[in-house]
């Protein structure tokens, strides 16, 4: 059997979300209030969502996204879109460093499942039908940690006789979703996951509380399991990767602490690439790199030392130093560099413009250019 090409992660990426723009938000203000018809912001979103792809693709990026601009949260809208999942109000703001958000959440209603009018494969349809030639569409979705930690789905035993059951489902539902996409044209997914920062968190704040650390390794093993049971037996030319977020909210984050205590995990991950959130002193120095790339020549690193969470430009040659600091653990043929996190993983968006946005994205460029000759 004839191995297939993966494309992706390019040289220099994307981790998926950008400022949305003045129209956009005008639009979705307007038709939350009744003043534009569904079909009218359609139009006004998929217009924007064309400026945005020829604008990525004049920025010299491969693989393009449609910035998100079909969805409010990163990670919630594709949580309601399957079925056993529905939407209400948490009440409370999620605990980010400095901002309150709005208070949206998921929660599980039955017995989780693919959905088959998932509103993201047509938002993907859409994208795919406009990227121009020599560039790929590349989709973006939550990880299914985010609906089996935190309290969205405390109440499986409602559901499940066990717990393995409920998890299995849940793995099932995401291949089905990610071989839907496949069918649609997709061939470069990356799952988004802010449980490992969590858990970085969590273990080392439990390091001497041995009860409260096991259940936060019963997580990290379980998302593990649940992880690698989607990614089986996938199609050979689909590039499945991973971006590790720490928080993305007006600028602000949630989680700190090396790579360390997850490392190991993330080693036995069969992902394509795993983006990396490098960009500031909370994220640790690169020595989890050598567990985390694990030998395993088939797979990139992508390094995030571009923060997309201020517009100041990053000194280029530090981000050289540190992109040739990285190769004591993994070679250079299996690194590349993004920004750490999208430009806007809400609605609301990070506290930069978008001239400062573009200016980040053709400083990855240029390096990369520079580094791998790209």
């Amino acid at each position: 059997m004839t191995t297939q090409t993966k494309i992706g992660p390019y040289r220099y990426d994307i981790v998926g979300s950008f400022l949305r723009t003045p129209a956009l938000k005008d639009a979705l203000a307007k038709h939350r209030a009744g003043d534009l018809t569904d079909e009218d912001f359609k139009a006004i979103q998929q217009t924007e969502i064309q400026k945005l792809v020829a604008t990525e693709a004049q920025h010299g990026l491969k693989g393009l996204t449609d910035g998100e601009f079909s969805r409010s949260w990163w990670h919630l809208d594709f949580l309601w879109g399957l079925n056993g999942v529905a939407k209400y109000d948490y009440k409370a703001s999620y605990k980010f460093k400095g901002a309150k958000t709005r208070t949206d959440n998921a929660e599980l209603t039955g017995k989780v499942s693919y959905n088959p009018n998932h509103p993201f494969f047509a938002a993907f349809e859409y994208l795919n039908s406009i990227v121009p030639a020599g560039t790929v569409a590349k989709q973006t979705i939550p990880s299914p940690s985010m609906l089996f930690r935190d309290n969205r789905s405390d109440n499986w035993p409602q559901f499940y006789d066990t717990r393995d059951e409920y998890l299995h489902a849940l793995a099932d539902a995401y291949q089905q979703t990610i071989l839907h996409f496949y069918e649609l044209g997709a061939r470069y997914i990356q799952i988004d996951d802010t449980t490992w920062a969590f858990l970085i968190s969590k273990l080392n704040e439990t390091k001497d509380q041995p009860a409260e650390h096991a259940k936060y390794v019963t997580l990290a093993e379980e998302s593990t399991r649940v992880i690698n049971e989607l990614l089986a037996g996938l199609p050979e030319d689909l590039t499945v990767t991973t971006h590790i977020c720490r928080g993305n909210f007006k600028s602000t984050f949630l989680f700190s602490g090396g790579y360390e205590a997850v490392a190991q995990y993330l080693g036995q991950l069969d992902y394509d690439g795993f983006f990396l959130e490098y960009d500031s002193d909370r994220d640790g120095d690169f020595e989890p790199l050598k567990t985390i790339f694990n030998g395993r020549t088939d797979k990139k690193i992508v390094l995030g030392l571009i923060t997309s969470k201020d517009g100041q430009l990053e000194d280029r040659q530090a981000v050289i130093n540190r992109i040739h600091e990285a190769t004591q653990y993994v070679p250079l043929a299996n690194l590349a560099l993004s920004t750490q996190c999208g430009f806007a993983s809400t609605e609301e968006g990070n506290v930069l413009t978008e001239e400062q946005q573009w200016a980040k994205i053709d400083l990855v460029k240029s390096i990369a250019d520079e580094i791998w000759d790209a």
